[in-house]
């Protein structure tokens, strides 16, 4: 199948380049461009791009703003932040609005390709590490270290196994599918099955916002503070 895929930059010969680069590939299609967050959701809307390449820093709405009303409204778009830095604040806020990863401007096109790819399939794009880093931002809104340790009783986590709880303990980690199974004795397509099952049972579309998830609610927490 196609991949429909909308274009998100204030600048048209940054466009102009990503469009020339996915347009070379079979399986994916570009259906339209924007230059602002605006113009992105009204885009969204009219065309139904399977996935968004959402600059953050734009005129009028931003792209964090487009990401969270995009995210809201047509859950089934993913979104593809794109960023200059890879510890672009902005991005990470992106990601907390609802993107399914992210991924810097200078990439090469086969790695553009890839994250298209990756991302139109349900999964996330997020290096381990990009994780830890958009975890400490999160620090200062967390529980601090000091407070009691959280049994994994809050409401959003309530259906989770108690193997569950440990798969999303160690993704919100950052640890990959093969990490985790190392870590726990498992197989890696046990993992990616228990991993299926976190997702569906928290009710969020991938790793990202699972993530996001296990800090908020107190089941992990980071060094700082």
């Amino acid at each position: 199948m196609t991949t429909r895929i909308l274009l998100v930059d204030d600048q048209a010969l940054l466009r102009m380049g990503f469009r020339l680069v996915l347009e070379a590939e079979d399986d994916l299609e570009v259906v339209g461009e924007a230059g602002d967050g605006r113009a992105a959701v009204d885009q969204v809307a009219a065309l139904r791009p399977d996935v968004v390449l959402m600059d953050v820093r734009m005129p009028n709405v931003n792209g964090i703003e487009a990401t969270e009303r995009i995210a809201a409204a047509h859950p089934e778009t993913r979104v593809l932040i794109l960023t200059t830095f890879d510890l672009d604040e902005y991005a990470f806020a992106a990601l907390r609005a609802g993107a399914s990863g992210f991924l810097l401007k200078d990439a090469r096109p086969a790695e553009l390709v890839a994250a298209v790819r990756t991302v139109a399939s349900g999964d996330a794009v997020v290096s381990p590490r990009v994780t830890r880093r958009m975890l400490e931002l999160f620090s200062g809104q967390l529980p601090a270290p000091g407070d009691p340790e959280p049994d994994g009783t809050d409401p959003r986590l309530a259906e989770l196994t108690p193997r569950e709880l440990e798969v999303l303990r160690c993704v919100a980690d950052g640890q990959s599918n093969a990490e985790v199974a190392e870590r726990l004795f498992l197989s890696e397509a046990t993992v990616k099955t228990h991993v299926g099952r976190v997702l569906a049972k928290l009710g969020v579309r991938d790793r990202v916002q699972a993530v996001v998830l296990a800090y908020e609610t107190g089941l992990v927490r980071t060094s700082a503070g």
